[in-house]
């Protein structure tokens, strides 16, 4: 039997007496918890009456007191295409230089209001990830540059022109080198505009830098099969997948694409009985290692000797030469077998920034002949071009005084290099210094001039993320500051016309513009692509990969295998879906986004295994000292590797604004220059203790559901004898149900979700999709600690042991996780048809619609939280305080720009008033005016709430439970659906599937449980 736990408190606490500790409310907001505390003891039935009586008065008092004025302006000649009150859609895409998207843009009255994605992307398939739904935040930062400097002074730009200007043609005229530290361009025409500028200034050199480095894997591809890009993995192909550092359905090189074609390799049903099997060996719990069938932790410095036997193994079968004979305690004959007997439809990919870790990789491939079939070579990845060495080798000369001038561009070396202050020597060294950028940051602050960059939404752009996929970006707002295209800047410079958007037009009618009779001309074909976002012709597969037996071999022969590291403490460098490189630090939604593994929030921390943390005495939020140098607290991580700790990326800003300033510590200087590569694993780490605590912020425990049942799973090969395996509670529940209710009947619409367990991944991208279109709050640490986070859904993470028959309660409670298995569960308002919160409500603030939605009517509320304590799924949020205009929540509720990005069909709650998710109301009226108008019916699929649209897997469905041929209806009669607690008999609609493993029957870990 499994036990289900989201913390290690809960772990220490279960037994099978006692069951879990109950979760303490959160208290009335004082001076103080500890007053909170004192009062709710004191408080007797004639304190609570005078209470109710005086905030009675006092809200009638603050009714009737005059409304502060607000001005509308009325249009005096209202634009053609824009109807007050009504959106509009804008296709346009994502790329920051570290993820791609191509999306559509939803547009209020002038405002960017909203990310989605496009649904007509071959790569996305209308996916989306949380940064890419936050990105229209950034738009309303007022942290962003706003005007040309010098010195840091603000000047004009026909004067930054001039200066820039004159000292490079200086430069070119005198042989001085020319740089531009550029991120990872993927926009043909800006290609073409960079090579323009070259020609002008002969001596330019371009190098691109990429703040978190996939140079081994750029190297070794451009070596073994020729040209540039990286592979495209085609995870919807493979029946066996072994990943080995590589968390590629959080943060590694193409997720949000690599999402979608895993959910479809998951996804289990109907005709389909087969789904592929996961293997994952990791140094750090990642999204992707919660979301494998078999899960092994490792340390860094034992990855390379691991491949090294897979290839080995896998050699023998194939009657090919084997290399070398590394020492490993792993045992991989079962993996070995697996991908063996699924030649060419396997994958094996590994993140770690080594070339004979990637050369290893690329041959154990080959030997499967996963190229061509599961591993595209033709349409490659072009992201992610930077090189270390050619970044190293530019310092060096940099520090020698060989380069004159320098033109940053959306790169931020200050911060993200692993050794700063050895790049500011070499700034020292310069004549010129300029940056191109959004928002101020680290580098920005020492260089000579700053020339501001429009914001992605107010940009036109192309991009082209893969080998023969391009896609547009188009301007949906005009932009806010003195600001300018970064591609009209290099324009000006090189004696242009800056007018890149004639530009833009110029080159896609001269490269793009295809001869096919279904477009009358190229500016039908222009407004078609634009219109679509995306232009993706058919593939040219002519042009076959060869590869070079001679560079693998003389590779493999001179590779020789890791001497295992001993006992010492292994140390790896993250990233977190949601900040990322850091670049989006100031986003204070992704700050207060859960980490989808440690739910923490608003830090970074060192995390270690708990078992680690026992032996050398180390307690949650110690504060310790790394290598000498970094103070940051502990994190005890299940599933983090013994011998292993991890730290995420991206904190530790300065100068980038109000929210990320002073929030957790930067480590990218913790990371490792070794053989022409940056090592982000494998670092040694010396940790001692400080004697100091630091207080952190989690989620975890916020919504405990007291040891009731939530999470069923069972495995494959018991799913496909009896397709009910695993969910045998659910036809006792419904048998037994009692009520004294009648039974609610639906005549028209009945509106359900269903979350299919399979395909969700745990990636937070519906968390923050959800905040953006119902103006969700954010709070701070102080209050995420008292428990009062705002989302409307939540990502309950579990973790999972086995309980032995024979092991008691003492011994399972101090039973130390080091594997757990990993379960996410999302969880939003059940919208029950027998809802327990509806009857309690002295003020009926909280009825039943119609349709099958359990409503919130906010100016009825009057805050006696009786909902949230009779809601049996804790899903319901109270505003303790006001927490727009409120300068002790300055996030982004309290300036007039940042307010601009508040959705005008959501009420902004005050403080004393609940919320809760309504299945995105609003979306569902203007769907159904929209078909009424038109004069028909709703389609089935045609509402999306906004939780259903961002999922790049696919897990949520949404649609009319009375329509028997809706997707949603196909749920409900799924023998794997079930409802969470339905043995209340609250008549949720929100179903969810049973987990599946694809793991063996005999295996222990593999009974039919519940949680």
């Amino acid at each position: 039997m499994k036990k289900y736990w989201k913390s290690l408190e809960e772990l220490k606490q279960m037994s099978a007496e006692s069951g879990l500790k109950k979760d303490p409310e959160p208290g009335f907001p004082g001076d103080s918890d500890k007053q909170a505390e004192d009062l709710s003891l004191k408080a007797s039935r004639r304190d609570f009456l005078k209470m109710l009586g005086f905030s009675v008065g006092y809200a009638t008092l603050a009714q009737s007191c005059e409304q502060p004025v607000r001005k509308a302006i009325p249009y005096l000649n209202k634009p053609e295409e824009i109807t007050p009150g009504i959106s509009s859609y804008y296709a346009s895409t994502f790329y920051d230089g570290d993820e791609y998207c191509p999306v559509v843009v939803k547009v209020r009255d002038g405002r960017p209001i909203k990310i989605e994605g496009n649904e007509l992307s071959s790569l996305t398939h209308g996916g989306t990830g949380a940064r890419i739904q936050a990105s229209v935040l950034n738009l309303y930062d007022s942290a962003r540059l706003q005007y040309p400097a010098k010195d840091g002074a603000k000047t004009d730009w026909q004067t930054s022109d001039s200066e820039i200007m004159a000292k490079l043609k200086s430069a070119n005229d005198s042989g001085r080198k020319i740089a531009i530290l550029s991120s990872t361009v993927i926009s043909p025409s800006t290609l073409k505009i960079l090579e323009s500028f070259r020609q002008v200034y002969p001596m330019t050199e371009i190098i691109f830098y990429d703040p978190v480095s996939y140079s081994a894997s750029v190297m070794v591809t451009g070596a073994l099969f020729g040209g540039k890009g990286l592979p495209d993995y085609r995870f919807d192909k493979a029946r066996v997948i072994a990943g080995f550092n590589a968390d590629f359905l959080g943060t590694w090189l193409s997720p949000v694409s690599f999402a979608y074609r895993y959910g479809l390799s998951r996804e289990i049903g109907g005709d389909k009985k087969q789904m592929s099997k996961h293997y994952q060996f990791e140094s750090c719990l990642s999204l992707t290692g919660s979301n494998a069938d078999y899960r092994r932790g490792i340390k860094p410095s034992q990855e390379k000797n691991l491949l090294m036997n897979l290839y080995n193994e896998l050699a023998v079968k194939a009657g090919s030469a084997n290399y070398g004979n590394p020492s490993t305690s792993a045992d991989i004959s079962t993996l070995v077998d697996d991908l063996w007997d699924h030649r060419g439809e396997s994958i094996v990919v590994s993140g770690t920034n080594d070339p004979d870790i990637q050369t290893l990789v690329a041959g154990i491939n080959l030997l499967l002949g996963n190229y061509g079939h599961t591993i595209d070579l033709n349409c490659r990845i072009l992201i992610k071009q930077g090189t270390d060495k050619a970044v190293e080798d530019f310092v060096e000369r940099m520090n020698h005084g060989e380069i004159e001038a320098l033109i940053l561009h959306h790169v931020n070396p200050l911060y993200h290099y692993h050794d700063p202050e050895k790049f500011l020597s070499g700034m020292k060294n310069l004549k010129l210094s300029v940056a191109i950028a959004e928002a101020g940051n680290e580098t920005t602050a020492h260089a000579d001039y700053i020339c501001p960059d429009h914001h992605y939404l107010e940009s036109w752009n192309d991009a082209e993320p893969g080998a023969g996929i391009f896609s547009l970006a188009q301007p949906c707002i005009r932009n806010f500051f003195d600001t300018r295209q970064a591609q009209e800047t290099f324009m000006t410079w090189a004696g242009m016309q800056p007018d890149y958007h004639a530009y833009l037009k110029d080159f896609w009618k001269e490269n793009m513009f295809p001869v096919q009779d279904k477009y009358t001309g190229f500016e039908d074909f222009w407004l078609h692509t634009l219109q679509e976002g995306i232009f993706e012709p058919d593939p040219d597969n002519a042009g076959s990969y060869v590869f070079n037996h001679g560079f693998f071999s003389a590779s493999m022969t001179a590779m020789s295998p890791d001497v295992p590291a001993g006992n010492g403490l292994e140390l790896v460098l993250y990233e977190k879906v949601g900040i990322g490189s850091g670049k989006h630090a100031n986003n204070p939604w992704l700050q207060e986004l859960p980490d989808p593994v440690s739910k923490a929030v608003w830090d970074n921390y060192l995390a270690i295994s708990p078992l680690y943390a026992g032996e050398q005495g180390i307690e949650y939020e110690d504060v310790v000292l790394i290598n000498g140098a970094i103070e940051l607290p502990v994190l005890l991580q299940p599933g983090q590797p013994h011998g292993t700790a991890s730290i995420a990326l991206g904190y530790g800003r300065t100068g980038t604004g109000k929210v990320a300033d002073g929030i957790g510590k930067n480590v990218f200087g913790l990371a490792e220059y070794k053989n022409s590569t940056l090592r982000y694993s494998g670092i040694p780490l010396i940790i001692e203790k400080t004697g100091k605590k630091y207080n952190l912020a989690t989620t975890q425990t916020h919504h405990s559901a007291e040891g009731r049942p939530l999470i069923r799973e069972t495995v494959l090969g018991k799913w496909a004898e009896h397709p009910d395996s695993g969910n045998e509670m659910h036809a006792i529940n419904e048998k037994n149900a009692v009520t004294l209710y009648q039974k609610p009947v639906y005549d028209g619409f009945h509106w359900g979700l269903g979350v299919d367990l399979n395909r969700c991944i745990g990636c937070s991208a519906c968390v923050i999709a959800c905040q953006a279109e119902n103006n969700i709050a954010v709070i701070g640490k102080e209050q995420v600690r008292n428990r009062r986070i705002m989302h409307w859904l939540r990502i309950d993470r579990y973790f999972s042991t086995v309980e032995p028959d024979k092991m008691g309660p003492e011994e399972f409670s101090n039973l130390e996780p080091e594997n757990p298995e990993v379960v996410f569960q999302p969880v939003m308002c059940q919208h029950c048809d027998n809802a327990p919160c509806e009857n309690v409500c002295p003020v009926a603030a909280t009825p039943h619609s119609k349709e099958g939605l359990n409503q919130m009517a906010y100016n009825r509320c009057i805050g006696t939280r009786y909902c949230m304590n009779n809601c049996p799924y804790r899903v319901r949020r109270f505003n303790w305080f006001q927490f727009s205009n409120n300068d002790n929540f300055d996030y982004n509720f309290n300036e007039d720009l940042s307010k601009m990005v508040l959705n005008p069909d959501v009420t902004v709650r005050s403080r004393g008033v609940v919320e809760k998710c309504s299945f995105c109301v609003q979306r569902i009226q203007e769907q159904k005016l929209e078909a009424k108008k038109d004069g028909r019916f709703l389609e089935d699929g045609e509402i999306k709430p906004a939780c259903v649209q961002a999922c790049p897997s696919k897990a949520l469905v949404f649609g009319d439970r009375n329509d028997k041929e809706s997707a949603i209806s196909g749920f409900y009669s799924d023998p794997r659906m079930y409802h969470l607690l339905e043995e209340l008999h609250t008549l949720s609609s929100v179903a969810y599937l049973t987990r599946i493993r694809n793991r063996d029957v005999t295996d222990g870990k593999n009974d039919d449980h519940h949680s």
